[in-house]
């Protein structure tokens, strides 16, 4: 087929190598603008313009396709482009950009979004952190036809990925893009040939994956310990989950930890235990035990090290 591709991050990269690779046709990807990174906030193109301009393939970079916004001038210009290319279909995955009426009906056979979840369930920005913290057992991806809603749109095809207990959000990520590389490719296959049956999503088990917010980061230690262990692999990497230790003037960022099946009477926060297994703190239900800390502007550490430099009073 002949296919435009909307996408930005690496989720989204590994399903355009996987549409070239198919031998899918890609005359034309749009891409978000180039963003300032690294120390020295350098602008670094995403993921997915470094692999377009790799493959030979024509980049477009517009701020809005919405023809009467605020960038009218380079939303006319993707107008044109498109209509130039007249493509099939259009792929869109963690594009990052609002896709308008005109666009949704350009495309013979419309526009088709890579979501990482099973719609209905966790729609909107975060599903993937979402549903770790919701403590949900299994997550997948939809191909879904698209409409103007909020990925409210008629599902094509599932594909399901289990979450395990010691699942982040890092691990899911890398898990669903090539779950949902791999669909969207069997996707187009079905539709050049006998075609796929469109199925409305249910009214029933609707929510939504709010975006990640900073404040989000900083660990209530009031919450139950399962809550907090799940928290902390939902936002690994991002935004992450940081506890304040006593002696130390920053927060620190907790990569790893785990909820132990034993009740603590100490108040929520309290220290209960720092050794080489693991720094132990009360919360509002259970032992949170941290099992992998960072210092402030320091590495990554497991438990053992951490606790070398750093040796409070136990409180518990």
């Amino acid at each position: 087929m002949r296919l435009v591709f909307a996408g930005t991050p690496d989720f989204a990269r590994l399903a355009l190598d996987a549409l070239l690779a198919a031998g899918h046709e890609v005359p034309l990807v749009l891409t978000q603008p180039d963003r300032p990174a690294g120390r020295g906030l350098k602008l670094q193109p995403s993921p997915v313009k470094q692999a377009a301009l790799a493959a030979g393939i024509e980049v477009a970079q517009p701020r809005s396709l919405r023809l009467d916004g605020k960038y009218p001038d380079e939303a006319r210009a993707a107008h044109a482009l498109l209509t130039r290319i007249a493509p099939d279909v259009m792929v869109v995955a963690a594009y990052g950009l609002i896709l308008p009426r005109w666009t949704l009906a350009l495309p013979r056979l419309g526009c088709l979004n890579i979501h990482a979840s099973l719609l209905p369930r966790w729609r909107g920005a975060a599903p993937i952190q979402r549903a770790i913290e919701a403590g949900d057992s299994e997550t997948g991806v939809t191909i879904m036809q698209m409409d103007e809603g909020l990925d409210t749109g008629d599902m094509l095809l599932e594909r399901v990925v289990p979450i395990g207990a010691d699942t982040t959000a890092a691990l899911l990520h890398d898990q669903l893009a090539q779950a949902g590389a791999e669909a969207i490719v069997q996707a187009l296959e079905a539709l050049a040939g006998p075609g796929l049956t469109p199925r409305k999503q249910p009214e029933e088990g609707v929510t939504y994956a709010a975006k990640l917010e900073k404040s989000e980061a900083a660990l209530d230690l009031t919450l139950p310990a399962e809550v907090l262990a799940r928290r902390i692999r939902a936002f690994n990497p991002v935004p992450g989950a940081t506890v304040r230790l006593a002696g130390l003037a920053d927060p620190v960022k907790v990569w790893r930890a785990q909820a132990l099946p034993r009740a603590a009477t100490q108040a929520p926060g309290s220290l209960l235990a720092a050794t080489a297994e693991g720094v132990d703190l009360a919360t509002g239900a259970g032992v949170l035990r941290l099992l992998e800390l960072q210092k402030a502007g320091g590495k990554r550490q497991p438990v053992d090290v951490f606790v070398r430099g750093w040796q409070p009073a136990q409180e518990g």
